[in-house]
């Protein structure tokens, strides 16, 4: 994407190298996440404002670690190295790392030692977030030491004559309580970038250049939904109009009435060429019998492709297939030849269905994380409870429904998780959790209803907190929320007889059960 600044990620296997690209953004900033090798001549040619250097799990001294092309330290773009990243530049310019006498992992008090540009309008003292087991043991006298913690004398560093910067701790996670004011002052007033990363130009650049590509054909859009591909159609009906068709493949394993609220914003709102495909019992009908929650999966993505690929085929003169690619599953896939290589990994976003159904790739979300989506949607017109709602995994209920698929019980979950997401709305609580759902489990508990012994379903409540869902805490819900949530299920949905309160943490546990 064409923008005036930009600032690089290098990124050397940090699980916050994604947050930091994030948290640049917020300060309206465009940044990529790019490869740790890339080389001093590429990045010339890529003419970012700054390059910020991620943290990583080895030591800079360990065979095999992962290094830095030493020339990009001599291209006068301004550089902040995090954790391994300070490490690696610190060391380039002659400074000693070593094991550290104490490991710092968690909170910490960092007093800030010099005035200086990367520190401006922070306290003396600031908390900040630590995890680390090298340190900087003998800086060079390149370098003036600027800020220190109890245990780790160069918490701070910044190079006498080049604008090289380094921070032991780490800025993007929120536990650095000012990580934001720093990574804005390094990128705003060290990098001197301008600020102009801004949903609203960005949604009217995005729309000139589909209109640029596609011209007078017809596109092809898969509505699943969720946020993402709603957000692709309404981008595109504003670029094309009439040049676009939906499909929508009701697949049996949707939220209650998520099919209907599809048809109510496409078809009547927007108004676009929607092709609504009842699949539910050809879904079902392959999904009877089976438990394993990876041959669910299969089963899932083979029936969607081939009936999205039969409805495709009565849409006459498509040429283009757009996707809801974010910009988290091209780096997870690889697909971006500068991104980084050591999380590779396959996603049903990348590639695939388009290589299968002979057409074209439209995806104009590759290069915006999950929020900026988010706010892209609500710039369209979206309604909110579709652009904020929590995230709905692709394979829907039959991830969430353990065990055997049947209609009964995909019936007893959709009544329950209903129930759930209209109490959190009710208590207002439903924005304050990133995730919250009901599961329904594949057994059967004794209990009494009236005088008749019962023996029927639980059903599981998660609902958790997180900022990038890498990790993430379980939600205290508060009990008279809890006890109305319980009285409800088990009240009005038939089949239920108990409710319990998933409290675990991810990790160890996942957010999903399957």
């Amino acid at each position: 994407m064409a923008t005036e600044d930009r600032v690089l990620v290098l990124d050397f296997g940090s699980q916050t190298a994604q947050l930091i690209a994030r948290r640049v953004r917020e300060q309206h900033v465009f940044c990529q996440l790019v490869r740790h090798d890339l080389t001093a001549d590429r990045i010339r040619e890529l003419s970012p404002k700054g390059l910020i250097l991620s943290g990583g799990p080895m030591s800079v001294y360990g065979e095999g670690s992962p290094q830095v092309d030493p020339e990009i330290f001599e291209l006068g773009i301004p550089v902040l190295g995090i954790c391994y990243g300070m490490q690696l530049a610190c060391r380039s310019q002659g400074s000693d790392v070593a094991a550290g006498e104490s490991r710092e992992f968690g909170r910490a008090m960092c007093q800030v030692n010099i005035e200086n540009p990367l520190f401006f309008g922070i306290p003396a003292e600031t908390q900040v977030w630590m995890s680390h087991g090298d340190q900087v043991r003998d800086l060079s006298e390149h370098f003036n030491s600027i800020a220190t913690t109890e245990t780790c004398p160069h918490a701070a560093v910044q190079h006498k004559s080049k604008p090289i910067y380094g921070l032991q701790f780490h800025p993007e996670v929120t536990h650095t309580t000012l990580g934001g004011q720093l990574l804005r002052n390094f990128v705003r007033d060290i990098c001197g970038c301008e600020g102009t990363w801004e949903i609203s130009s960005l949604i009217e650049r995005e729309i000139e250049q589909v209109r640029e590509r596609v011209g007078n054909k017809r596109v092809i859009c898969g509505l699943s939904g969720g946020v993402d591909s709603s957000v692709v159609a309404a981008l595109l009906y504003r670029a094309i109009g009439s040049q676009l068709s939906c499909i929508f493949v009701d697949n049996g394993l949707l939220r209650k009435g998520e099919a209907e609220e599809v048809r109510r914003e496409f078809g009547s709102h927007f108004k676009t060429d929607l092709h609504v495909v009842d699949a539910r019992d050809r879904f079902l009908g392959e999904l009877a019998g089976v438990s394993d929650p990876q041959v669910k999966r299969k089963i899932i993505g083979r029936v969607f492709i081939d009936v999205f690929k039969h409805e495709a085929k009565s849409i006459e003169d498509a040429h283009f297939l757009a996707q809801g690619t974010l910009y988290p599953d091209v780096i997870e896939s690889g697909a971006n030849p500068d991104g980084p290589a050591a999380t590779i990994k396959s996603h049903h976003n990348v590639g695939g269905l388009p290589e299968e159904l002979g057409f074209e790739l439209i995806e104009p979300l590759r290069d915006f994380f999950k929020d900026e989506v988010r706010k892209m949607g609500a710039a369209l017109g979206l309604p909110d409870q579709l652009v904020w709602r929590h995230p709905f995994p692709g394979p829907g209920l039959a991830v969430r429904c353990l065990g055997e698929i049947t209609e009964e019980k995909l019936a007893i979950l959709r009544e329950a998780d209903a129930i759930l997401i209209e109490e959190l709305h009710r208590a207002n609580l439903y924005n304050e959790i990133r995730q919250a759902f009901a599961a329904l489990l594949p057994i059967q508990s004794v209990g009494v209803m009236g005088d008749a012994r019962t023996y029927e379903f639980p059903i599981v409540i998660r609902a958790v907190t997180t900022d990038d869902f890498m990790t993430a805490d379980w939600y205290h819900m508060p009990y008279d929320v809890l006890q109305r949530i319980s009285t409800r299920i088990t009240n009005s949905v038939r089949g239920v007889n108990r409710v319990v309160y998933d409290c675990s943490s991810k990790p160890p546990s996942t957010i999903e059960w399957e």
